[in-house]
């Protein structure tokens, strides 16, 4: 499981001073949500959880939180808020829910997460969220490169098409209502073994994608749906989408 970091949030400003960042509608939290840049390319997602009436968690990745921290203290200005790391540990499980846990945002078969409550269960996390087809940082979602709609954000409850402005809510909303997605993820079945970031390549041998994780026989793949068809592979190995 992806290591998490938790940042808390409190001060009278904390919901508007995210509320005219990230994607998703905070006065719903908890949510899932994204950070983008002005042209609508992804940064960061977390989820946005409320503790108590008096302050709000952010819980992210590991990884992208020494940057999501820096973001957002730019962006602060002379916001009346705070951002102080909160040494909790972020638990996750798909049995009964612990007193304190929420369940997860993003889809029904993701369980729930902790914070300081309850213990990691043995979940196979990645099997799971191939299934679903649920992305997660630093393998389908690439900072200042994907775009959240074709990850699938509308579909993980991401993103608030209603909620009013925020960084890249432009592109994000022209992608929505004036074109067509031509690219996403897709779930694949694979016959042999194929490394992450392995090109899938057309009958012809033009590139229809790329492989982005695998377990056991099946995968996430981000494909142009154009190039989708029989014949495909990745490495030599056949590849045909789910």
């Amino acid at each position: 499981m992806t290591a998490r970091r938790l940042f808390r949030l409190t001060g009278p400003d904390r919901v508007d001073f995210l509320q005219g960042l990230v994607t998703n509608d905070v006065r719903r939290a908890p949510v899932y949500a994204a950070l983008l840049t002005p042209q609508g390319k992804y940064l960061a997602d977390f989820f946005i959880v409320p503790e108590g009436e008096d302050a709000l968690l952010l819980d992210v990745a590991a990884d992208q939180a020494g940057d999501l921290l820096r973001r957002l203290s730019m962006y602060k200005l002379r916001a009346k808020v705070e951002i102080a790391e909160d040494p909790r540990q972020v638990t996750r499980g798909t049995g009964p829910m612990p007193a304190g846990a929420i369940a997860d945002p993003r889809d029904p078969a993701l369980g729930w997460r902790g914070y300081g409550v309850g213990q990691n269960d043995a979940t196979d996390w990645e099997a799971l969220r191939i299934a679903h087809l649920i992305p997660e940082a630093g393998a389908e979602l690439i900072p200042n490169d994907s775009y959240i709609l074709e990850m699938g954000f509308e579909r993980l409850h991401g993103v608030d098409f209603r909620k009013g402005c925020y960084v890249g809510q432009e592109v994000t909303a022209r992608m929505k209502h004036k074109t067509e997605l031509k690219k996403g993820l897709r779930r694949v079945v694979l016959d042999g073994e194929v490394p992450p970031g392995t090109p899938i390549l057309m009958a012809d041998g033009r590139e229809a994608g790329t492989l982005h994780t695998r377990s056991g026989g099946q995968g996430i793949a981000y494909l142009r749906f154009d190039r989708i068809g029989d014949g495909m592979t990745a490495g030599g190995v056949p590849v045909r989408v789910a």
